[in-house]
């Protein structure tokens, strides 16, 4: 099986596209978290004032250095600018995104990977209908691994699990439940919560049936270019079926 990676790079009027339009020293790495957005800006340049006072108002600063190796600021903002996205779009396409998107002089630097290059290809027509678009590369992954930038993205791992499925989950990995062999058993789990032994398995059941669904995409791509059967043991031949 074979999949596909496409690079490319669009124009649209974004604030992120702005700012790294007006001081193309800057470079923006931007990631989508279940919430909120972080990016992540750097330059080589020594930053104005007003350059200062432009990222101030993109979000919340986690952290902010100015030496002489440059700029590095890190800010949070929520995703309520992100609504009908470029991202929905990869998924309508069946195209997985991988983080981060890069924001530099004014361009909005994507890499998505595709079971189907036909897929990859409806993508590029559709972006193109509204947007400028730059093809940088399209490459057909064969008989390697997957690059290992294309890491699944946390919100799309827990997506649709409930607060109580996510700590049923928590508290059975930190107290042993997983392990080989079981530190703890499902009865001296509930034993430690406000619920109910059998309330309390439905919620890690459900926790652990929708991670695992939600890893099957990614499960998918990990394994798709792998030769062979891991699984399958060759059997000894008896002496008859050597003799054939």
């Amino acid at each position: 099986m074979s999949l596909y990676e496409a690079s490319f790079r669009v124009k649209h009027e974004c604030p992120y596209r702005e700012i790294s339009e007006r001081h193309p020293d800057l470079t923006i790495r931007e990631w989508y978290l279940n919430d909120c957005q972080v990016l992540e800006i750097t330059s080589s340049e020594t930053p104005t004032d007003d350059l200062l006072e432009e990222i101030d108002s993109l979000g919340t600063i986690l952290h902010r250095s100015v030496d002489d190796s440059g700029l590095h600021i890190v800010t949070q903002s929520c995703l309520c600018s992100l609504e009908g996205s470029i991202i929905d779009r990869f998924e309508e396409y069946n195209c997985l995104y991988q983080p981060p998107t890069i924001h530099r002089q004014g361009w909005e630097h994507y890499s998505v990977i595709a079971f189907d290059e036909a897929d990859v290809r409806a993508l590029i027509r559709d972006l193109k209908s509204d947007r400028d678009i730059d093809v940088l590369s399209k490459t057909a992954i064969e008989e390697q691994q997957i690059p290992h930038s294309m890491l699944a993205p946390v919100d799309q791992l827990f997506e649709d699990l409930t607060d109580r499925q996510l700590a049923a989950l928590r508290l059975a990995l930190e107290s042993g439940y997983y392990e080989q062999p079981r530190k703890t058993s499902l009865r001296e789990l509930a034993e430690r919560t406000s619920v109910a032994r059998s309330t309390y398995e439905e919620h890690l059941r459900k926790a652990e049936n929708k991670l695992l669904t939600n890893a099957g995409e990614f499960l998918r791509l990990v394994t798709a270019t792998s030769t062979g059967d891991p699984l399958h043991v060759e059997q000894p031949q008896t002496p008859e079926q050597s003799a054939d």
